[in-house]
Parts: structure tokens; sequence; C-alpha cells
């Protein structure tokens, strides 16, 4: 069993709170990503989990074995460091070895387990070779090897991949993503890029000021934050936030943005009576908006302040009252700066959420405190 069950951990440096309160369970064969700005408390929770910090208050747990405040070697974990941590004094074979001989496991089982993981990431040709002979992405693998080499059952990586160009990012996130799935290892992944955490994790732990605000699946994380922190630190460009204004209307409630009005869905109108009167934020996302060229009565009209064509997609910005948004159209969009066009909102794309604390408004909470 390699299950990680965290309980209620707190962790503080002096007065200044890192980790507050945080209870994750990371399933058997799992890759979860932590993600956050610096000074989130992503690295500090990980390294709890490592042993190499130990926490103030809680517990943790790994196999359903207590931890809490053993030493890392007792553990069975690998770990996978930004700065890959290996010796320069050392061959590519020693380094992958160096667990294992610290272990004292024989030779032959070394040699194979070795052989095994440079061969896995595809470095089988460079074992006699010195770290200072090889590039950053090649000792970056070193160090992965090491880890898988280890045999453990955990793999806990910080920011694995921040050293790498960006070519070189992109291709070792597929090939890690692809081999720790072969490898059926539990893994957690500390990173800062929402890239990285979109397209790796089997869910994502969203960290802020110590606390997971949010875990979910990628997509829902994505499409339905469930807060504006989240939604404006997942995606690029970040989640649109437009303030509106609830209204009742015969026998529900409306939203304003100025003379425009948007009616939200059925599932959520029992959640505005608490809101009658005051502003909220419609959220949504830039691809998510359709943009057209000539007026119909469910459009919002706006002017075009710049286009920046990205390749893919051509991104507009324009304002809607005091709001910046972002609108993703097609690269041959014909739409220039300076033109009028008008947006449609689709209400099932829209994520409302409380002006004063930032949590989403969901059907079942009317009024969502932080």
């Amino acid at each position: 069993m390699s299950e990680i069950v965290i309980e209620n951990a707190i962790k503080r440096f002096g007065k200044f709170t890192a980790i507050d309160n945080v209870s994750l369970t990371v399933h058997e064969h799992e890759f979860v990503v932590l993600l956050g700005p610096s000074g989130c408390g992503k690295t500090t929770l990980l390294r709890a989990i490592a042993g190499l910090g130990m926490v103030d208050d809680g517990r943790i747990t790994i196999g359903g074995r207590d931890v809490t405040y053993l030493a890392p070697r007792d553990r069975n974990i690998s770990m996978v460091f930004q700065n890959y941590a290996i010796f320069p004094h050392m061959t590519v074979y020693d380094n992958i070895a160096f667990g294992l001989k610290m272990r004292r496991a024989d030779k032959a089982h070394i040699q194979e387990r070795v052989n095994h993981a440079a061969k896995l990431l595809h470095i089988e040709n460079m074992l006699e070779r010195y770290p200072s002979q090889m590039s950053g992405g090649q000792r970056q693998r070193i160090a992965v090897a090491r880890a898988i080499a280890y045999e453990s059952r955990i793999i806990l990586m910080d920011e694995p991949l921040s050293n790498l160009d960006a070519l070189l990012r992109l291709e070792m996130r597929a090939e890690l993503k692809s081999l720790l799935k072969r490898l059926g290892a539990t893994t957690i992944y500390v990173t800062h890029d929402q890239i990285e955490a979109m397209s790796m994790g089997d869910r994502i732990a969203v960290m802020q000021s110590g606390r997971i605000l949010q875990i979910d699946v990628p997509t829902r994380v994505y499409d339905l934050p469930s807060n504006q922190f989240v939604g404006g630190f997942i995606g690029n460009p970040p989640m649109n936030f437009v303030h509106g204004q609830v209204q009742k209307s015969g026998s529900g409630y409306v939203v304003k943005i100025g003379e425009f009005t948007l009616t939200p869905t059925a599932d959520i109108q029992s959640a505005l009576p608490a809101y009658d009167g005051q502003a909220i934020y419609l959220g949504i996302r830039a691809e998510a908006m359709e943009v057209v060229t000539t007026p119909t009565p469910d459009t919002l009209p706006v002017t075009v302040d710049v286009v920046e064509p990205l390749g893919a997609q051509n991104l507009l910005t324009a304002r809607v009252g005091s709001d910046i948004v972002k609108v993703s159209t097609a690269p041959d969009s014909p739409i220039r700066m300076g033109d009028q066009v008008w947006l449609r909102f689709p209400l099932a794309k829209i994520r409302w959420m409380n002006v004063d604390t930032g949590q989403a408004i969901t059907a079942d909470v009317a009024q969502v405190t932080a």
C-alpha cells in the first residue's frame, strides 16, 4: 500500500504559518500536483511528507503507517529536487546507484536496477560520464533515474523541470507522465506552472497562504474554480471577472451588466435571493465567449482595444464597464483594434462568484464565506 494521508497538518516558522491545517489524501498509484505561487506552502508540505521538515501538529501516514516523525530513510520514498541534487564527482552510474548502495543492496541487484532506470530515461549509453559532461536535461534524467532505481512506492518531485528551457520542458513533461504511469508509483509533484499541473496531474491541489483551496481533476479546477483566486491562477489568460448586479425579475433573478441583462440558469437561481440588489462576479474563460460582428438581443457591445496574434488564436482585449476582458478568437479572424464587436456569454460556461469573499456561488450554498 502506498496511499498518503495528511491530517490537519500545521507547520510554523516563528509566527509565520507555512502550512495551515492541511488535510489531503493521495490514493495509491495516483499523480497529485501541488500547485500555487511562491510562498504558498507547497514545498514545505512536500518536505513534511518526505521527513525533511517535521510538522508542528497533525499526522502523516503512508500505507497506513504513521510516519509523522520518522526520518526520511525510514519512509521508503524517493525525491527529485529542483536543483537535481546529483553528485558532480560521481559517474552517472554511481549517482543512480547511490540510494541502493546506502541501503546496502547487493551488487547484481544494483546493476540491474541502474540499467533498467537508465534505459527508461534514455541515458543507458551515458553511464560512465560525469554530470559536468551532460546537459541540463540529461542531468534531470539522472535525478529521475535515481528515484526510479530506488524502487520506492512513493516519488516526490519538487519543481523538477523548472531549470529546463521551454522546448525541453515540453518533451520531459510528456515523457515523465508516461513513465510514471507505467511505473504505477504514487506521485506528488510540486510546481508553480499551471500548464504542467493541468497536463500531468490526475488531480490538482491549488494552494494559497498555506491552505488547499481546491482539489479536483484538472478539467473541473479549470472549468469550475472554487473561488476567484483559483480561476485567476489557472489558465492563460486567466479567467475573466466582470461585475454584475443581481436584480429581482418576476419569479426569478437576473444579473445586469450596465443595460445588458443575463438570466442565470435554473440551478443557480435558488442561491441568488441572498444577493438581491448586490454586486456579484461573472467569471468566464476567454475561449468560452462567442464573438459576433452584428448585434443581437443576447449580446453585449464592446470596443476592441488590443489584438494579440498568438499563432493558434488571436487574443482580444476589451473593456466591459471598468473591467478588462480577454476574448479568444480564431487566428484568421478579421477583427482589428478599434472595431466594435458583440459578446455572447453562454450561461453554462459562467461561474458566478461572491465579490466580497471571492468564493463561487453554488446552488446549494446561498452565501459562501471565506
